[in-house]
């Protein structure tokens, strides 16, 4: 079988963002920024699924994926060192990989997006609006829970501020909320962010918040002082002082679905808003039959889910499509095309920005 080489392989392309890429690819070659001749692949699968589809494949020390591909051993550990680009916010499958690969992850392209759906999950929750909805059936107008204003004096915590935490923050102000915020950069960002966001620890943030938003991006080393999976705890979440509305929009696993169930049936959390899931590959298969739930966090995530879709409870999913916004589809291959371009441009030795962009 004759092999077939690349130059640089996009993998996971879905939809308008296969378009995107090529845009992006065909204007950087205008410009003269890409060679004119560029043996490409734009494709919707992943790295593993290509590969077993078409064996002949050399890929190339460039590539970009998203959070479902899988690189083979071999292929890393193969010849130069490769670079890859994530075409997500987040990193955290890929981060293993650090030490070994050049890998960069897109931190501006969906910050707005992933803001305004943390948004959209506050004024969902706040405004109880399962329950205002469903009212609408017999056009009940007497018996509905006051919804929750949002004003000066209800305070509303974001956890991580990053470009998008920080983005969340600068929203909740605007709605009229108390707004603080709880990072262990704090002493880093004060400097970049000046007065302008109020620091605060977790335990007090816990305490007396009338909304949690969670914006960190996951870390899964247990070595590294930014590592949060399972962060929210029951012992952490317990130590409000009065119910509060929960809302994830970066990982699953840095809130476990388990916890937070068993305080919604206690009546501590009284919203809550997510558009990701523990273990979301197993969860995903056990919503198609492919596998079971078989974890208290995939038994608790589908009762979640459950409710959600019946509106019984204040509760409030959707499929991890924060980024999903028409700028954000547009940026994103915009940004992916900042890292490509600066690589065949710089020796092929990597990103201006890579990881690990922390140090600990």
């Amino acid at each position: 079988m004759e092999k077939k080489y690349y130059d640089i392989m996009h993998f996971e392309a879905l939809g308008e963002e296969s378009d995107h890429l090529l845009e992006q690819q065909e204007a950087a070659q205008k410009a003269g920024l890409l060679p004119e001749k560029l043996e490409y692949v734009i494709t919707p699968l992943t790295v593993q699924e290509w590969l077993e589809a078409h064996p002949e494949t050399v890929m190339p020390d460039m590539i970009t994926t998203k959070t479902h591909s899988v690189l083979p051993d071999d292929y890393i550990n193969s010849g130069n060192k490769k670079s890859v680009v994530t075409r997500s916010a987040g990193y955290d499958h890929f981060e293993h990989l650090s030490d070994v690969a050049n890998v960069a992850s897109l931190r501006e392209y969906c910050v707005n997006a992933v803001a305004q759906t943390a948004i959209k999950f506050l004024y969902a929750t706040a405004g109880y609006l399962n329950q205002y909805e469903m009212n609408t059936l017999t056009f009940e107008r007497n018996k509905a829970t006051s919804f929750t204003e949002l004003r000066p004096g209800r305070r509303a915590t974001v956890f991580g501020v990053g470009k998008i935490g920080q983005r969340i923050y600068d929203l909740l102000v605007a709605n009229g909320l108390e707004a603080r915020a709880v990072d262990i950069r704090e002493n880093e960002l004060k400097e970049l962010y000046g007065d302008s966001v109020v620091f605060t620890s977790k335990e007090e943030a816990a305490e007396n918040s009338d909304f949690i938003i969670n914006a960190m991006n996951l870390t899964k080393n247990p070595a590294s002082r930014f590592y949060n999976e399972g962060y929210f705890t029951k012992e952490l979440l317990s130590k409000a002082k009065k119910p509060f509305v929960f809302i994830n929009v970066t990982r699953g696993e840095i809130a476990p679905e388990s916890v937070i169930l068993e305080l919604i049936d206690k009546g501590l959390i009284i919203g809550f808003g997510t558009d990701v899931f523990s273990s979301e590959d197993r969860f995903t298969g056990a919503l198609r039959g492919h596998n079971d739930f078989d974890t208290p966090d995939l038994k608790a995530g589908k009762e979640l889910l459950d409710r959600a879709i019946s509106r019984k409870g204040n509760i409030y999913v959707q499929p991890h499509q924060g980024f999903n916004s028409d700028v954000a589809a547009s940026e994103k291959a915009k940004e992916t095309f900042k890292h490509v371009v600066y690589y065949f441009n710089n020796g092929k030795k990597g990103f201006a920005e890579q990881l690990p962009y922390y140090e600990g």
